[in-house]
């Protein structure tokens, strides 16, 4: 299975495997904890963020009277 993100392209088990070492090597098994945490804290807020604003949007375009909406054209 592969793991794409946008600004790297795909990453396979073992480019994974090599970040990690390479992450272990220049924090050290010590402050790896640290950072994990810090990461995972980062990527909820990220998502909480992101989630909170699909809502207003929504939120928005269901409280728009009919008559501001466009309807698409039909054919």
């Amino acid at each position: 299975m592969t793991t794409t993100l946008a600004f790297i392209g795909g990453l396979g088990w073992p480019e994974i495997l090599v970040i990690g070492l390479v992450v272990l090597l220049v924090f050290g098994p010590r402050r790896l904890p640290e950072i994990a945490e810090a990461f995972g804290a980062s990527i909820k807020k990220f998502r909480r963020a992101t989630q909170d604003v699909k809502d207003e949007v929504k939120r928005e375009i269901d409280s728009a009277p009919k008559s501001d909406r466009k309807d698409p054209p039909s054919d």
